[in-house]
């Protein structure tokens, strides 16, 4: 866990603007429009696949910080051995999915370095009747608490979920770890393919340390206008 990892200093450290473009070609002109508003960038799957990785250890290595979206789940060595590698890429943080076992292995290897590791509890695509047909027990809040508290006990340093829980989640992990919030998405903007959606800023008054913001951003028509536009929403919750 990193020290500053719940506790960015303004606004704009607390927005992490998603890079889900197709295209490293497209993700880097994205981050040229946002130089000077964005210093957060997140990379998933589809960049990374696409030559997101060099990518994100070029910004990393320039200051930029950069959120690695890869949802970790293996057996434990698995798991292990690519928390080593991630580390060494010098990232700011990485997403492991919330099971015990899992976060225990990559918590020791992360250990000793700035890599602020992240349980991921419930998607935010995902509703009850997603869980349900996923196996659980438990609807989505009560499975996001459940995996918040495992995530504390195994060491993480924060939490992901749908800022719809952040504000619970908050007083199971306390004011140091990280609780990061996707699916955030601007009043009357489109929901897309999410179902548990909080604005920017509900999302700062539920508790959320960061949030991530995709869509809303880099499928805009001018991406400096509306990140600045978020970020103003930030400041006035």
């Amino acid at each position: 866990m990193i020290p500053d990892a719940a506790h960015a200093d303004t606004m704009q450290e607390r927005l992490i603007v998603g890079l889900d473009l197709p295209t490293l070609k497209e993700a880097e002109k994205a981050v040229r429009e946002l130089d000077g508003i964005v210093s957060f960038y997140k990379i998933g799957y589809q960049l990374a696949f696409a030559g997101g990785l060099d990518f994100a250890r070029e910004l990393a290595s320039g200051g930029t910080r950069v959120f690695l979206d890869m949802k970790l789940l293996d057996i434990d060595n698995a798991v292990a051995k690519g928390v080593d590698n991630i580390v060494r890429m010098g990232v700011s943080m990485l997403t492991i999915h919330a099971y015990p076992k899992t976060m225990k292995a990559a918590v020791e290897a992360a250990k000793g370095s700035d890599l602020c590791l992240l349980g991921v509890t419930v998607l935010t695509s995902m509703d009850e009747q997603d869980v349900i047909d996923a196996g659980y027990e438990y609807d989505p809040h009560t499975l996001v608490l459940r995996r918040s508290e495992q995530a504390l006990h195994a060491g993480m340093g924060g939490i992901v979920c749908s800022a719809e829980e952040a504000e619970a989640v908050r007083r199971i992990v306390g004011p140091d770890l990280a609780v990061v919030t996707p699916g955030i998405r601007p009043k009357g903007s489109d929901h897309g393919d999410q179902k548990r959606v909080v604005t920017p800023a509900q999302a700062i008054r539920n508790g959320s340390s960061h949030l991530v913001v995709g869509r809303p951003i880099v499928g805009a028509a001018d991406r400096r206008a509306a990140a600045e536009a978020i970020l103003h929403e930030m400041r006035s919750a």
